[in-house]
């Protein structure tokens, strides 16, 4: 399965670096981070508790960093697992500047699924990875814009980060025209854990 996409943030491209690289600003912006820890010089885990209607779960994900270049880009290796499944990876991030200090993150990555992740229909995965990144990446944008503020008035500027039942309300939301089976239901959830793990261990790097 093939990740990719990019996303606009409002910010100058080294900001943007300082945000991503930032694990508090990640366990904030992402509902349901339990821990979100460097293990090693390049090696770090993370653990989500995601609730999904009437599905719940605590994930773990593991990730290692390299061919860093700030504040431009990386490579990662990426494994996470959960009761739905695991999922294998490898992934690459590019912060290109724009104008009006603007930065265009592009990304890209393979997965392997396994368990019974892997008996997601193709389409259904597209359409909830593709839900729940722009939902992540607008998160982070917030907290960079709060960040901002802060810088400019002198005045602690806080980031409400969505609740786990509204960022999982706004994901059922994107995926109100597609169809699927109660048994499908639990996989989508898992499958929803696990990449809201690799968003959190795609982004981060050395602290």
């Amino acid at each position: 399965m093939k990740i990719e996409g990019e996303y606009t943030f409002d910010g100058p491209r080294e900001e943007v670096w300082e945000v991503v690289r930032d694990p508090e600003v990640l366990a904030s912006a992402l509902p349901g981070t339990q821990s979100l820890e460097q293990v090693s010089e390049n090696e770090y885990q993370g653990e989500m508790h995601v609730r999904i209607g009437p599905v719940a779960g605590l994930f773990s994900g593991r990730v290692l960093i390299s061919d860093e270049v700030p504040p431009e880009s990386l490579t990662m290796t990426v494994e996470g697992k959960g009761k739905p499944g695991f999922v294998r990876g490898t992934g690459s991030v590019q912060l290109i500047p724009q104008e009006a200090d603007k930065t265009l993150m592009q990304y890209q990555g393979d997965m392997q699924l396994g368990g019974r992740l892997a008996s997601v229909g193709q389409r259904m995965m597209d359409s909830v990875s593709k839900s729940l990144l722009k939902q992540g990446l607008d998160s982070l944008n917030q907290a960079l814009l709060a960040r901002q503020t802060s810088q400019t008035t002198g005045e602690q500027v806080e980031y409400k980060p969505p609740s786990e039942s509204e960022f999982a309300a706004s994901v059922a939301k994107d995926m109100a025209g597609e169809v699927f089976s109660s048994r499908r239901v639990i996989w989508i959830a898992g499958a929803i854990a696990i990449i809201i793990v690799i968003l959190a261990v795609v982004l981060l790097s050395r602290g």
